[in-house]
């Protein structure tokens, strides 16, 4: 089995085989180096059970990545919203499908599609695969569909499976999502989020301990301070209480905390570390997703960072995508021409055609 060599730490576990063939099961495990020797010691082959190859990452857990940060939601979503926004839909494939088909290779980073035949033995339409279940089979052009929580298994037919991957430098079976990099910094702003919460649900965010060591007049003194920390709640919050002893001592009263609000852990900094890991991991504008700037300057204009954006990040996507024309034989995918603010306008071949020949054009 392979180990890709990124910020995560696969641990194999044993499980109970199926049909007679060797399974395994992988967890996240400590968080380690990308330079730890174990893992690249593993990445010198790439582990079949005698029909598929199992794939680098454990796919489970990377879908489960798919909510781990806000931020990487977001720009995930950001993405696949543009390409939808940008697709022209055939009568081979859906809006639906594409979308999911999208989803898959921007999170996943690997995508499906299925080739469904007509009488004829052309396309009819394709279909979405899931890439959490599909797996490469040994032989070229062979594909199974797995789920391990029913047991069923389905090898497709030969070249019926189109599949579009990430690419990976150490081996050529499955994609690897490009975001991996900051797997690490998306579940350390999980952590700090959950710990936050704990810390507040636990009670140790109380206020203090009243430690009074005087001796008081008589008990209807005491009763009287009680009262009015009581009071101190709620609408009465805020209120300043006085205390009288004639002839205490120095360290009479005491305000003792039980624990400090803040809980010094550098809450806010962690999250935003981790926010501008995720990003640069994306490479998605901040404005694009909402985020607010923290400086008077902001982050620009919204319209140019989306031009840019797309022109650097959805061109190159949607040139991968139309991959499947070829396999298909049909226009199965195709994509709007963009149009920039200034009017220049972008082919999805990454042509740019500039404002002033775009206006002759539709003018003439």
């Amino acid at each position: 089995m392979t180990d890709t060599p990124h910020s995560v730490a696969l641990t194999d576990q044993a499980a109970p085989a199926s049909a007679g063939a060797p399974t395994r099961a992988f967890a996240f495990g400590d968080a380690v180096s990308v330079m730890d020797q174990r893992d690249l010691a593993q990445y010198f082959e790439i582990w079949h059970n005698g029909r598929w190859y199992e794939p680098p990452l454990p796919l489970g857990r990377i879908a489960q990545a798919f909510n781990m940060s806000p931020y990487h939601r977001s720009a995930v979503a950001l993405k696949v919203n543009m390409l939808v926004a940008q697709l022209v839909p055939s009568r081979w494939l859906t809006a639906d499908a594409f979308e999911r088909f999208a989803l898959d290779f921007i999170h996943m980073g690997n995508a499906y599609l299925e080739w469904v035949p007509n009488m004829a033995g052309r396309i009819a339409r394709a279909e979405y695969a899931p890439a959490l279940y599909l797996r490469a089979g040994l032989r070229e052009g062979q594909y199974w569909f797995t789920n391990g929580a029913v047991g069923q298994e389905y090898e497709f037919a030969a070249n019926r499976v189109f599949h579009l991957m990430q690419p990976d430098v150490a081996q050529e079976v499955y994609g690897v999502p490009e975001w991996l990099s900051a797997l690490q910094s998306g579940l350390l702003s999980e952590n700090a989020t959950l710990f936050r919460r704990r810390y507040y649900l636990n009670g140790a965010h109380a206020g203090f301990i009243f430690y009074l060591s005087e001796r008081l007049a008589d008990a209807e003194t005491a009763e009287a301070i009680d009262r009015a920390l009581n009071d101190a709640k709620g609408r009465g919050n805020f209120r300043n209480l006085f205390v009288n002893i004639p002839g205490g001592k120095k360290d009479g009263v005491q305000l003792i905390p039980i624990s400090d609000v803040a809980a010094k852990d550098e809450f806010s900094a962690i999250k935003t570390i981790s926010r501008d890991d995720l990003l640069a991991a994306q490479r998605v504008p901040p404005q694009l997703i909402g985020i607010i700037p923290n400086n008077a300057g902001g982050f620009g204009k919204v319209s140019e960072a989306r031009d840019a954006f797309f022109e650097t990040e959805i061109v190159p996507i949607q040139r991968r995508m139309l991959r499947a024309n070829d396999w298909a034989g049909v226009g199965l995918i195709a994509f709007r021409d963009y149009v920039c603010t200034d009017g220049t306008i972008i082919q999805q071949d990454g042509t740019k055609i500039p404002a002033g020949a775009a206006r002759a054009a539709r003018l003439g």
